[in-house]
């Protein structure tokens, strides 16, 4: 692996904070030293809420594909958030890493809703930001839209309340946190953590020799102490959370998740009840980076799924890690943004922006057939249809056939996407009325958006905001998926090569000048201390797509011949280390009750006449499994013992919760035979 933090690439992070804004400065800070405080500054909460969803039967985002379909639990969905507040202007800022794949207008309208309960007008859409890992093994059907919940098979009601509720949380807990503290700034580079998945694409660039890997290596942090002590990170990174595979049934938050796990629960010891330190792994533009660095679904740097989510997670952890030794910039004081809604369906691209001194507009959301044969480096999609992707051929026949079937005017728009899927046509299908903001805090900037930016699009946004503001770029971060998803956003040079990416941009070919042009009106606003109508959203469409059926009980029987919670396959007398430990169970459904703040297991220690809890079913050395055959389900723990762990006494714990003819919901515990571990 190769960290690198360079200097002479790195000017800003030394001085464009002060010299550039003049703004008060907090000190610098290094991880382990205290900084004397200026009397105005930024304070900060910080927040972890558990936003598991389903573990059986839902539908997951990301791949698309019909099958993958949660049978188990690997590592907990958690929802981290850190509210920052302007000691001189009482101005908020709310920024949550939520472990999901995608966000949704319908969460992130649900979230403001109840945050509106508690705080009154506190907390809106202009202060809030709610990002998405891209995970695309956690369960899905909570968007309002019709596209991504026909994946699902439908609204999960059930993964929606957890995903909002573990949001709402977050939120609460990082509001009753706020305290002074110092916040830095630091950058360092990270070279093997992806790969470019579209390299053709990439190609057509003339800036992409910026990027001789073909990524974009920067792992930035924003830093949280307190009294010398570090107690947060926000770190982003651009890496697709797929190194889990599209046949991976368990939840897991892949490689961002894992990073996020380690840090806190193996190195900083965290309690999730009540945590000391909050570590959120975001993403800023991985929209053709993949973390399978040999470009197939599950290889590389090994060919084992989990070890590579567990390796690309760790070498984002180590990047982040390595940072929070040297010194960086102190965010300095004030909070200011801007925020607008756009439709994306029909927005005016002035001259300065085309390229080509002409204007130009944007066209109703259509997907293309590069689309629908999916990134095929990933994974996912119906390869049976035998699509490909541009570099590979392209679809002759079937952009012969959407010449007749299509609308010409809308291929003139799209042109030359092979349009299949004129989405933007019929309402409610996909969103295109899309939220945007750009974020000051001290002299650090953030551009929100709801896209899956491509490398060579960031860049651009963060070329054009940082010329605006008069800032280096360094001090410019452009994050996807945040507040609502409007598919992929592609250069008009990789558009045209119609590989995954391209298909996936959903507003035709000058979708990223159309959003250039809204971040630099935002950014000139913000320069000029002007204000902007922010619009607003189209209706919300929450609950309006029909629910999933399946995956949701009835009611539960034990397997025949057992009681709730009975051994069925119980542990062998001893294990080594690095052996794996299988207890299987009699148990129940386990969406009637999805344990948020709790588990569904416990590996516990004999500790003379108690047992003391070692893991649970948000660590990385567990999963649980479900087997169900209509209201019988059958449930398995595994435990891969550590290499590291203590010799001593075991047993490993299950609990669940038995849906009764009456609808009642009756808890119950099952409790395996204590084994040894030497």
């Amino acid at each position: 692996m190769q960290i690198v933090n360079p200097e002479m690439r790195r000017r800003s992070f030394l001085t464009a904070t002060g010299a550039a804004l003049g703004i008060t400065v907090l000190g610098n800070t290094v991880s382990g030293s205290t900084a004397q405080a200026a009397p105005h500054g930024i304070d900060v909460g910080r927040g972890i809420g558990d936003m598991t969803g389903e573990p059986l039967g839902a539908g997951m985002n990301g791949y698309a594909v019909l099958e993958q379909s949660s049978a188990g639990l690997h590592l907990r969905q958690r929802a981290r958030a850190f509210v920052f507040v302007d000691t001189a202007t009482s101005q908020r800022l709310v920024h949550v890493t939520c472990e999901v794949g995608l966000m949704f207008e319908s969460i992130f309208e649900e979230v403001l809703r109840r945050l509106g309960t508690v705080h009154g007008n506190l907390y809106h859409r202009g202060n809030v930001l709610l990002s998405a890992t891209h995970t695309h093994a956690a369960p899905g059907g909570t968007d309002g839209h019709l596209l991504v919940d026909i994946t699902t098979l439908g609204f999960r009601p059930i993964t929606f309340e957890s995903n909002v509720s573990g949001i709402v949380d977050a939120i609460l807990r990082a509001h009753d946190d706020v305290r002074a503290g110092q916040l830095t700034i630091t950058s360092g580079l990270l070279e093997d953590a992806g790969v470019n998945r579209s390299p053709v694409a990439f190609g057509r660039d003339p800036d992409g020799g910026e990027f001789p890997l073909q990524i974009d290596p920067r792992s930035v942090n924003l830093q949280v102490e307190r009294d010398g002590s570090l107690v947060g990170v926000i770190n982003w990174f651009a890496t697709h959370g797929t190194s889990m595979r599209a046949e991976n049934l368990l939840v897991s938050t892949d490689n961002k998740g894992y990073a996020a796990w380690h840090w806190e629960r193996e190195v900083a010891k965290v309690d999730y009840r009540n945590p000391a330190f909050v570590a959120a792994f975001a993403q800023s533009t991985p929209g053709d980076v993949t973390p399978n660095l040999d470009r197939q679904p599950g290889t590389g740097p090994t060919g084992d799924e989990f070890e590579n989510t567990r390796i690309i997670g760790l070498r984002q952890f180590d990047a982040a890690r390595a940072q929070t030794d040297s010194s960086g910039t102190s965010l300095g004081a004030g909070i200011d943004m801007r925020s607008i809604y756009v439709d994306f369906a029909s927005f005016t691209v002035r001259p300065e922006f085309t390229g080509d001194g002409r204007t130009h507009t944007t066209a109703p959301a259509a997907l293309g057939a590069a689309f629908a044969a999916s990134s095929q480096e990933d994974g996912g999609g119906v390869p049976a249809l035998g699509l490909e992707e541009g570099e590979r051929g392209g679809n002759p026949g079937l952009a012969a056939l959407a010449a007749v079937i299509m609308p010409q005017w809308l291929r003139d728009a799209h042109a030359p996407k092979d349009v299949i899927l004129p989405v933007g046509l019929i309402p409610g299908i996909v969103q295109q009325v899309l939220p945007f903001h750009l974020v000051r805090l001290g002299g650090f900037h953030l551009f929100a958006c709801p896209f899956e930016p491509t490398v060579v699009a960031g860049a651009r946004l963060r070329t054009a905001l940082a010329d605006t503001l008069g800032i280096d770029r360094d001090l410019v971060v452009v994050q996807g998926y945040t507040n609502g998803y409007g598919h992929y956003l592609t250069t008009p040079e990789e558009y045209g090569e119609q590989d995954y990416e391209g298909g996936a941009t959903a507003f035709g070919p000058w979708q990223l000048p159309a959003t250039i042009q809204v971040a630099v009106d935002l950014a000139s606003a913000m320069r000029d201390g002007r204000a902007v109508d922010p619009g607003s959203p189209q209706r919300d469409l929450t609950g309006a797509i029909p629910s999933a059926i399946g995956g949701n009980p009835f009611v539960d029987f034990p397997a025949p011949g057992t009681v709730f919670g009975q051994v069925q396959v119980e542990p062998a007398p001893e294990y080594g280390t690095g052996q794996q430990v299988l207890v299987r169970f009699s148990g129940a459904n386990p969406n009637s009750n999805l344990r948020r703040d709790d588990t569904y297991l416990a590996v516990e220690r004999s500790a003379g006449d108690a047992w003391v809890r070692e893991y649970d079913d948000g660590d990385w050395y567990t999963k649980i499994l479900f087997d169900n055959a209509g209201p019988v389900t059958t449930t398995t723990v595994t435990w891969d013992i550590p290499t590291t762990q203590q010799p001593g006494r075991y047993r490993v714990v299950y609990f669940g919760d038995a849906r009764s003819l009456g609808g009642a919901i009756i808890p119950f515990t099952g409790t395996s035979a204590a084994f040894d571990v030497r």
